[in-house]
């Protein structure tokens, strides 16, 4: 297939309170590695997606990775309005589809990581566009497989990202898709997706641990 572009659905910058990814680091990272659009996906913010897309438009899709209050994590593209981490998954998902949001899940099997139980999943299954089936940073690979099999039991699109919290992890899980704009466009031309995947090494963890440590010792980091 011709005319594709490289796509990293999930990354974080230093607007997540555990990565210390800088804006414009993460961007050059971006043109060295090949990936044509950036979903930057940071905690329970959209501040510092908004800032990317300032300064490359073209490139970044303005993301949120959003916590619920059952305990897993909505993973939404294309978002304009910020979704607040705490609310319940139903009022989160109600809201990003005002928006027309692109609805994904993160790691929904990776327990470790706020993952979804299965009734949880059924819950909000109608109105998800895709779910994440493959996570690079997920330390059991059967979390991943099972996120598959889900997806291909409810013929779900899957997405996949690095979620990368430092540059060194930025497209180690990508996907070659046609080239879309939107919400709408992305729904029509996911299933054509063509996934890139590598996993990451147990040491990005410590690498989140640290941003988190420098995060609590200057608070005002990535605040603004």
């Amino acid at each position: 297939m011709d005319n594709l572009i490289r796509v990293e659905f999930h990354c974080h910058s230093i607007y997540s309170r555990d990565s210390l990814n800088d804006l414009t680091r993460l961007l050059k990272k971006c043109e060295q590695k090949g990936i044509d659009r950036l979903v930057i996906t940071d905690h329970n913010t959209i501040r510092g997606a908004m800032r990317a897309k300032e300064i490359d438009p073209r490139r970044v899709i303005v993301g949120e990775e959003i916590l619920t209050r059952e305990g897993g994590e909505i993973l939404a593209f294309f978002v304009r309005e910020e979704i607040p981490g705490g609310l319940s998954a139903s009022e989160a998902v109600r809201r990003l589809k005002e928006q027309d949001a692109f609805i994904s899940l993160s790691h929904p099997f990776d327990h470790r990581r706020h993952g979804w139980t299965r009734a949880q999943l059924e819950a909000v299954l109608p109105n998800l566009d895709a779910i994440e089936v493959f996570n690079a940073r997920t330390i059991q690979a059967e979390a991943n497989h099972r996120a598959a099999r889900f997806a291909a039991e409810h013929e779900l699109a899957g997405t996949v990202g690095s979620d990368a919290h430092t540059l060194m992890e930025v497209g180690r899980a990508s996907m070659q898709l046609p080239p879309f704009n939107s919400a709408a466009e992305l729904r029509g031309v996911i299933w054509q997706g063509q996934p890139q995947l590598r996993k990451s090494s147990l040491l990005v963890h410590a690498g989140s641990r640290f941003a988190a440590l420098v995060h609590a010792l200057s608070p005002n980091i990535g605040q603004d």
